[in-house]
């Protein structure tokens, strides 16, 4: 089964920077499972697995542009140290969520200088490129359910988390699952 939109892919992966320092992998943790064509990796990556299949091997350069985009200065503001609250310690490198009118995003203190904090809103790998070595290890099709929330459900059933291959129900003996629109 080639690796299309709305297939589950299960891949196992490295990522290093441009000086081939190793940034993240799954060797020795659980491989990545994505709902492919629903923006849940980077962009430049979904291209280059479209149309692979199980087994299949890729090795990409994905310039910054297609991957966490360029860095952007304005992303980069300072703010009261009052507003991390009174009982926080703050230091360099600390990440914190923050709120704000786009949703929730990450934020990295940069520097402390009085009661000012200097902050930088832009995602940790933005203005990198990124270089992949992957090896697809499943496709499968996607549950209904998991194609409605544009994510995958943990385990093998739609939303239960348990591996038996099923839908949830009694052959499963699943009782968690997606309620309301809102995955447990």
């Amino acid at each position: 089964m080639n690796i299309e939109k709305d297939k589950v892919v299960t891949i196992d992966y490295s990522l290093r920077d441009a000086a081939g320092k190793l940034i993240d992998s799954s060797d020795g943790g659980e491989p990545l499972v994505y709902l492919h064509g629903n923006s849940n990796i980077i962009p430049g990556l979904e291209k280059e697995l479209e149309g692979k299949r199980s087994g299949d091997t890729v090795n990409c350069v994905i310039p910054a542009v297609n991957a966490y985009g360029e860095r952007d200065e304005s992303l980069v503001f300072k703010v009261n140290k009052k507003e991390f609250g009174n009982d926080t310690e703050i230091s360099p490198g600390m990440q914190f969520e923050a709120r704000g009118e786009g949703g929730s995003q990450i934020v990295t203190v940069v520097e402390i200088s009085g009661e000012e904090v200097t902050i930088d809103a832009n995602h940790p790998l933005a203005g990198e490129t990124l270089h992949f070595d992957v090896k697809v290890v499943d496709v499968r099709e996607a549950s209904d359910e998991e194609r409605q929330h544009g994510h995958v459900h943990a385990g093998g059933c739609a939303g239960c988390g348990c591996d038996c291959g099923e839908e949830c129900g009694d052959e499963c003996g699943c009782e968690e699952g997606c309620a309301d629109g809102e995955c447990n």
